[in-house]
C-alpha cells in the first residue's frame, strides 16, 4: 500500500500518493482547482510518515495529475472520486481532512461511508459554496453570461488563469447541499477557520457546526487567518487536530492495529 499511482474512477485515471502505517489513517481532500502537492497535503504526509500513520492524498478528476478537464467537473463527480479513493486505497477507519471545497466533499463522503470515518477536520470548509458563495453572490450580468454561454471565467488571486465556473457545476451542486437541513454525522469534527478569509466567510463553519448531528464538534477561529491557512502556525493547528482525533477513544477502539 505504498507509493504513487493511478486508479480507474469516473471514466478516467485518478492520481494518488500514499504511505502505509497504523490506523486510523488520514486522507487529505484538497480544494477547488487545487491539487495533492499543496502545502497542507505535504505537511500532513510528512507528519504521518514521522508518526508511522497511514496517509493518502489524491487528485480529483480534472485536477493535478488526474485525467479529465476541470470544466467538466461537478461536486457529485468529485465526491465520487473521494469515495472511490477511500474505498480502494485505504483500510479501516480514516480521519478525513478537507480544505475549502474538500471540506464539503469530506461531509458527503462521511455521509456515504459513516463506518469508515473516524473523524473530520475542516480547514476553511466550504460546504454549499456553489450556491451560497457563487450563484447567490453573482451579479445579474454574470448570471446572464452563465445562462447564455454555460460558463463564466472568474478572476483568481491564486493563479495566472481564471476559474471556469460552469452552469452545470452550480446546478448539479444543488443536489448535494448540506446546510439546508440537519446533517446526521456522529463522528467527532474539528473545524478551523480564519476570520480574515475573503473567499469563504468564517460564518460558514459556524453554520456547519450548528447543522452536524454530533455534539463532539468544535470550531477554532483564527483571528488573523486567511483562506489558505498555510502558515506554520496554521499547519500546526491542523496537525494538532489530526493527532487529537487519532487519539480519540472512538478512533482507537475502531482501529484494528491498536
Amino acid at each position: 500500500m505504498n507509493g504513487e499511482g493511478f486508479i480507474e474512477a469516473g471514466g478516467g485515471q485518478l492520481a494518488y500518493a500514499r504511505i502505509p502505517g497504523d490506523g486510523p489513517g488520514v486522507v487529505f481532500l484538497g480544494g477547488f482547482m487545487s491539487d495533492m502537492t499543496g502545502t497542507k497535503a505535504l505537511a500532513l504526509e510528512a507528519h504521518c510518515r514521522a508518526a508511522g500513520r497511514a496517509f493518502l492524498r489524491f487528485d480529483y478528476r480534472g485536477h493535478g495529475a488526474s485525467d479529465g478537464r476541470f470544466e467538466d467537473g461537478t461536486i457529485g463527480g468529485w465526491a465520487e472520486d473521494a469515495v472511490a479513493a477511500v474505498d480502494r486505497l485505504t483500510a479501516g477507519p480514516q480521519i478525513l481532512v478537507g480544505s475549502s471545497m474538500g471540506g464539503w466533499l469530506m461531509l458527503l463522503t462521511a455521509r456515504l461511508r459513516p463506518e469508515r470515518v473516524a473523524g473530520l477536520v475542516g480547514i476553511a470548509a466550504a460546504p454549499d459554496f456553489t450556491e451560497d458563495l457563487m450563484w447567490e453572490q453573482f451579479p445579474e450580468p454574470v448570471r446572464r453570461v452563465l445562462a447564455r454561454d454555460g460558463v463564466w471565467h472568474e478572476p483568481s488571486e491564486y493563479g495566472d488563469r481564471p476559474y471556469p465556473i460552469t452552469l452545470r457545476l452550480i446546478e448539479e451542486g444543488r443536489i448535494h447541499l448540506v446546510l439546508r437541513r440537519p446533517l446526521p454525522l456522529t463522528c467527532p469534527i474539528r473545524l478551523i477557520h480564519g476570520m480574515c478569509d475573503r473567499d469563504v466567510p468564517w460564518q460558514v463553519s459556524q453554520r456547519l457546526l450548528e447543522h452536524v448531528g454530533t455534539a463532539d464538534a468544535t470550531l477554532t477561529l483564527v483571528k488573523d487567518g486567511d483562506h489558505r491557512l498555510s502558515r506554520p502556525q496554521d499547519i500546526a493547528r491542523m496537525l494538532d487536530a489530526v493527532d487529537a482525533l487519532a487519539a480519540h477513544p472512538a478512533a482507537i477502539a475502531a482501529s484494528p492495529s491498536r
